[in-house]
């Protein structure tokens, strides 16, 4: 397994072993230690699953106050995964990162707590797993605008198909409720 450090330092790409011949593959999805050694040493509580369409975008959502880290992988298809840092007092809110996930590459990423997580599928269909560190509470959900200028993600859907939550969320500045960074 390799852990790369994107430009959200704490926003890590994981790129399992997966070891494959005529038959099919092997991938070993999770594994408590190799994962505590990576830096992702949050316990998970909770396993979820979507399938969308294309041109579908999810996001940008939060958990706020039981904030989840999230390590998300898609099994089948392909989507453009983002996460963007929202803590307020961070060196880095507001900056965004993206990875091509997809069942072909096999790559997960592990989004902290404190940062929203949005996706858009760009193959014809997409399913996505992702582990929680807290369980859900519908309480606790919040969104952020996917076409906030301020953070200028550059989407691949020019109109993507979204939920009438996402479409009517806040922009970043006009969030009620946001994660605070806390210095370690």
């Amino acid at each position: 397994m390799r852990v790369v450090e994107t430009a959200l330092p704490e926003v890590l790409l994981v790129e399992p072993d997966v070891f494959g011949d005529e038959r099919g593959f092997f991938q070993e999805i999770w594994r408590h230690e190799k994962y505590i050694e990576a830096g992702i040493a949050a316990p998970f509580v909770q396993d979820n699953m979507s399938r969308s369409s294309k041109g579908v975008l999810r996001g940008l959502h939060y958990q706020e106050p039981h904030a989840q880290g999230k390590l998300v992988q898609v099994i089948a298809g392909a989507v453009f995964d983002v996460a963007v840092d929202i803590r307020r007092g961070s060196d880095t809110f507001g900056r965004w990162v993206g990875e091509i996930l997809s069942a072909e590459n096999h790559r997960q990423l592990w989004v902290p707590p404190g940062f929203a997580h949005g996706f858009c599928v760009v193959s014809d269909t997409a399913d996505f797993i992702y582990k929680c560190t807290t369980p859900y509470r519908p309480t606790d959900e919040h969104a952020i605008r996917y076409d906030d200028p301020e953070i200028g993600i550059d989407w691949p859907a020019d109109t993507p198909r979204l939920s009438e939550r996402d479409e009517s969320a806040p922009l970043l500045r006009d969030a009620a409720t946001l994660p605070e960074f806390v210095r370690v």
